[in-house]
């Protein structure tokens, strides 16, 4: 995948940054769920919790790496 890809090109510092990111999205989309109103794309909210484990999951494998 070239999200991957691009995860594993990034720094610690930078992934943990883009995580960031992806999480205050998902309070939004969340938010919009809960209230009911109409949300923009509803494959958003699943793409950004994939988005998430995929950031974890690299920074994980970086962490064992440097050990």
């Amino acid at each position: 995948m070239t999200i991957t890809k691009e995860f594993r090109d990034l720094s610690s510092e930078e992934l943990r940054s883009r995580m960031e990111e992806f999480k205050k999205e998902l309070l939004k989309l969340n938010a919009q769920v809960v209230t009911g109103a109409n949300v923009n794309s509803p494959g958003k909210l699943k793409q950004t919790k994939k988005n998430i484990a995929r950031i974890m999951t690299i920074l994980k494998e970086k962490e064992v790496q440097s050990k």
